[in-house]
């Protein structure tokens, strides 16, 4: 997306939603834009319904873990199909108890990705109908994608976790 799309995305948010956004950036040249946590869903909303953005479309949903700052992220990233437009949009959430609304309202598609994104972050998605975990086993006590779990059995030798990026 050229800068004047990126632009005109952010303006969008910021009519309703200035006092929301925590800070814009472009890594990859793919508009990145860090919100509140408490009107997410008010704004994917907005988004959705807005007649010229249009953001009825949901790639992914996912969580990211920042150990360093105790926080789990959620990022949502949509796409408009009639502009061809795409943003990402992320809140972020403390570690120890990471509870959001659930998507699954406005996009069915929300449905699993939620979901796999409780079952290795934890993330808990209120008001989601069916929120269990998908991949992993229903007894498993831990979020495996959290990365203070230890990758490999740690008597390995060959391999260590900075060889991971931890």
């Amino acid at each position: 997306m050229d800068s004047t799309v990126q632009e005109k995305v952010v303006n969008i948010i910021k009519e309703n939603f200035e006092a929301e956004v925590l800070s814009v950036e472009s890594p990859y040249n793919f508009l990145t834009i860090n919100l509140k946590k408490e009107k997410i869903i008010e704004i994917i909303q907005y988004l959705y319904d807005h007649n010229e953005a249009r953001f009825q479309y949901l790639t992914t949903l996912c969580g990211i873990h920042y150990p360093d700052v105790k926080q789990i992220a959620v990022m949502y990233q949509l796409h408009s199909l009639t502009n061809n437009w795409r943003v990402r949009l992320k809140i972020y959430l403390p570690e120890e108890n990471p509870v959001t609304p659930t998507l699954t309202t406005l996009y069915s598609a929300a449905n699993w990705m939620e979901r796999e994104t409780y079952d290795f972050f934890g993330v808990k998605f209120t008001g989601h109908p069916d929120l269990r975990r998908i991949l992993n086993v229903e007894d498993m006590i831990i979020h495996p994608l959290r990365k203070e779990y230890p990758l490999e059995d740690q008597t390995r030798e060959d391999k260590k976790d900075f060889m991971f990026g931890r």
